[in-house]
C-alpha cells in the first residue's frame, strides 16, 4: 500500500473542509455494516470521541481482504475527503486502498458487541480505553493533569517530585506499603527479636509514600510557592467506590499564606480545572452526560458560577443538627463528618460548594496551626456535590515549640521528626497547603459512580492484573 497520502487523525480530518483532498488515516473499527455492494466502516484513532466513517466500494476490494475488516482490526486507509451525504457528521473518507495491521476475530474480541457493563470492563482493563466511554475518560484525565501543571506554572509555582520511597508516614495518614530487599522469611533479627531494618537496603524502615506534603513544605521554606503532583499509596483493605490502594495527588505548599489565601487558591484552582474541562474536552462531557449523567454538565457549570460558601466546622455542626434529617451516622462536635453531612450541607442547605475550616484539633493532624481557643485548627476542607470532600489542607503550625508539642502529645517519635522541626528552628515562616485527590477529582468532572473507572489501571486489594 503506498503512503504517499498525508497522515491525519481523525480529530483533524473531522475538522477539514477541503473535499477531494487525498489522505490517510489510520485506526480501529468501530463497526462495519454495509451490503453486497458497499461498506461503510466506523473508524477511530483515540485523538476525540467521535468516529470517521470510511465508504469501501467492495468491487474495487477484495473479497478476503474485507473479510478481515471486522471490530476491533486495526487498519490503514487511503481515500478521499468528501462532504457526507449522511447525517452526524460533516465529512466521511471514500476509500482507495486498505491495508490491515491487525485482525480481530469476531469470535473472540470482547468488545465485539456494545452494551458492556462497567464492571465486566474492570476485568479487560488493557481493552477498555478502546471504548468511547474510557477514551472518553481518559482523555478527560490527560486535559486535567495538563491544566494542573499550566494553572501552577502560570502562576509562579515550583514543580516538586517528592519521593515515592520514604520512612514518613506523614500523619498517620493510613497503612504503607512496606518497601525492603530483606528475606521476608528469615529477616535479621536485633537482640529482642525484632527485624534488624539497619541490614536492609535504606538502613531503616521505609515504604511508599502516603503524601508529598512534609517534603513539600521543606521545599516552600525555601522556594515559596511549590507543587508536587505524583502517585501516593494507602494499604488499606478498603473494597468502596471511593478508595484506591494507588491514587495521584496534588498538594501544592505556600510560603506566606495564611488560612485565607490557602481557601482563595482552592476555589480558583477548582474553578479553572472545571473551565478547562468545559473548553477542552467539551464533546467528551457532552456523551458521559448522555450516556451516565445527564446532570454532569450543568453540575460542572454550577461550579464555575458560584462562589463557596465559607463557615466554620461548628457552624456546620449547629446546621446539621437543626436540619431534621436523619443521617446513617450521628452528628455531635467533636466527631469528625462523613460524606452524608458533607453532601447536606453541599447539595440540600447551601446549594453551593462549601469551605469548612476550623476543625476540632483532635481530629486532625499535628501539623496544623492551633487557633487561640485550645480547641480548633485551622484546617479545611472543600466540599462538592456528589463527591463530599474533594480537598483537605490546613495553615500549618508554624511554630517550633507548639509544633514539638504537639508532636509529643501525639507520640509521635521526636528522632523521627527531626528534620521537620529544623525548618521551624530556622528561619520559620507562616505557611499553608491542601492536597487534592487527582481521581476525585476526575470522578467529579466525569461524572463516573466508581473511581476504578477514572484511572487507567485501579490498584484495589487483591487486584494488580495489568
Amino acid at each position: 500500500m503506498k503512503e504517499d497520502f498525508a497522515t491525519y487523525r481523525v480529530k483533524d480530518l473531522l475538522k477539514l473542509t477541503d473535499f477531494g483532498k487525498e489522505i490517510n488515516l489510520k485506526g480501529w473499527v468501530r463497526t462495519k455494516r454495509g451490503n453486497k455492494q458497499v461498506a461503510f466502516i466506523a473508524v477511530n484513532d483515540g485523538s476525540i470521541i467521535h468516529s470517521i466513517q470510511v465508504v469501501a466500494d467492495l468491487g474495487q476490494f477484495d473479497e478476503e481482504l474485507m473479510k478481515l475488516v471486522t471490530t476491533g482490526s486495526c487498519i490503514s486507509v487511503n481515500g478521499v475527503l468528501v462532504e457526507s451525504p449522511g447525517q452526524g457528521q460533516p465529512v466521511e473518507v471514500q476509500a482507495r486502498a486498505i491495508e490491515v495491521y491487525g485482525t480481530a476475530d469476531a469470535g473472540t474480541y470482547p468488545l465485539q458487541k456494545k452494551g458492556h457493563t462497567l464492571e465486566f470492563l474492570r476485568e479487560i482493563a488493557h481493552l477498555r480505553p478502546r471504548t468511547n466511554t474510557f477514551g472518553a475518560v481518559l482523555r478527560i484525565r490527560h486535559a486535567m493533569a495538563f491544566g494542573i501543571h499550566k494553572y501552577y506554572n502560570d502562576r509562579g509555582f515550583v514543580y516538586l517530585h517528592s519521593p515515592i520511597i520514604t520512612g514518613s508516614d506523614a500523619e498517620g495518614a493510613g497503612a504503607m506499603f512496606q518497601v525492603t530487599t530483606l528475606d521476608v522469611e528469615k529477616p535479621p533479627r536485633t537482640e529482642t527479636g525484632e527485624v534488624d531494618y539497619s541490614k536492609d537496603f535504606f538502613g531503616k524502615h521505609t515504604g511508599l509514600t502516603v503524601s508529598g506534603q512534609l517534603e513539600g513544605e521543606l521545599a516552600a521554606m525555601a522556594l515559596g510557592l511549590v507543587y508536587t503532583f505524583g502517585p501516593t499509596f494507602r494499604a488499606e483493605n478498603s473494597n468502596t467506590p471511593r478508595h484506591l490502594a494507588e491514587f495521584w495527588m496534588i498538594e501544592p505548599e505556600m510560603a506566606f499564606y495564611d488560612i485565607t489565601d490557602n481557601m482563595d487558591l482552592a476555589e480558583d484552582m477548582l474553578k479553572y480545572l472545571v473551565q478547562y474541562a468545559l473548553d477542552t474536552c467539551y464533546d467528551d462531557l457532552e456523551f458521559l452526560n448522555k450516556m451516565y449523567d445527564n446532570e454532569l454538565l450543568d453540575r460542572l457549570k454550577f461550579i464555575i458560577e458560584n462562589p463557596f460558601e465559607r463557615l466554620s466546622y461548628t457552624e456546620a455542626i449547629d446546621i446539621l443538627m437543626a436540619s431534621g434529617q436523619k443521617f446513617e451516622f450521628p452528628v455531635s462536635w467533636g466527631l469528625d463528618l462523613q460524606s452524608e453531612h458533607e453532601r447536606y450541607l453541599v447539595e440540600k442547605h447551601f446549594l453551593r460548594p462549601v469551605i469548612l475550616t476550623d476543625y476540632p484539633r483532635d481530629i486532625k493532624a499535628f501539623y496544623m496551626k492551633q487557633n487561640d481557643d485550645g480547641k480548633t485548627v485551622r484546617a479545611m476542607d472543600v466540599l462538592f456535590p456528589k463527591i463530599g470532600e474533594i480537598i483537605g489542607g490546613s495553615q500549618r503550625e508554624e511554630s517550633y515549640e507548639k509544633l514539638l508539642a504537639r508532636i509529643e502529645e501525639m507520640h509521635i517519635p521526636e528522632k523521627d521528626m527531626w528534620w521537620y522541626l529544623d525548618t521551624r528552628k530556622f528561619g520559620t515562616a507562616p505557611h499553608s497547603g491542601f492536597g487534592l485527590g487527582f481521581e476525585r477529582l476526575i470522578l467529579f468532572v466525569t461524572g463516573m459512580a466508581n473511581i476504578r473507572d477514572v484511572i487507567p489501571f485501579p490498584r484495589t486489594p487483591q487486584n494488580a492484573e495489568f
